[in-house]
């Protein structure tokens, strides 16, 4: 019953960030160990992590300062050969990717691109139910990890 009204609570905070089609998902506790689980929610699901870009790591290697901020980017041939059968160009928008980021306020978030949005300029149908698919995982897995 309690993850029932966390995921109900979360899913309430899940609200579009702005008019570019960004989910943002409030999360409990600090990027990193965000994006530990979300990794290990992503490997669970079996999707491929290609790469975990740590870019508070990149700024401070050039003596910059930024709040803590991390991509996750990884994916699923099952879900993104068909985007790319339907219009090859959608090779640049994929693998997906994840952000976990600290804001002004010290909240952490996850953000993704809907999908739909992400192909929209391309020759991939909006009903295409890998497109559905593709949501339905960021979803789940940007809902789990945030509320763990």
């Amino acid at each position: 019953m309690i993850r029932f009204v966390i995921a109900l609570m979360s899913a309430v905070i899940a609200l579009p960030a702005s008019a570019e089609d960004v989910i943002r998902v409030a999360a409990k506790g600090q990027v990193a160990e965000v994006m530990d689980r979300l990794e290990t929610k992503v490997k669970g699901a079996g999707a491929t992590v290609f790469a975990r870009v740590d870019h508070a790591a990149g700024a401070a290697s050039v003596d910059m300062q930024m709040a803590p901020s991390q991509l996750l980017i990884f994916g699923n041939p099952k879900l993104g050969t068909p985007a790319m059968q339907a219009d090859p160009l959608a090779g640049l928008y994929l693998p997906l990717k994840v952000l976990v980021y600290e804001d002004a306020s010290g909240s952490v978030w996850l953000a993704y691109q809907v999908p739909s949005e992400t192909f929209d300029d391309l020759a991939v149908p909006k009903d295409a139910g890998f497109l559905a698919n593709m949501s339905g995982a960021l979803n789940k897995l940007t809902m789990a990890a945030a509320s763990e």
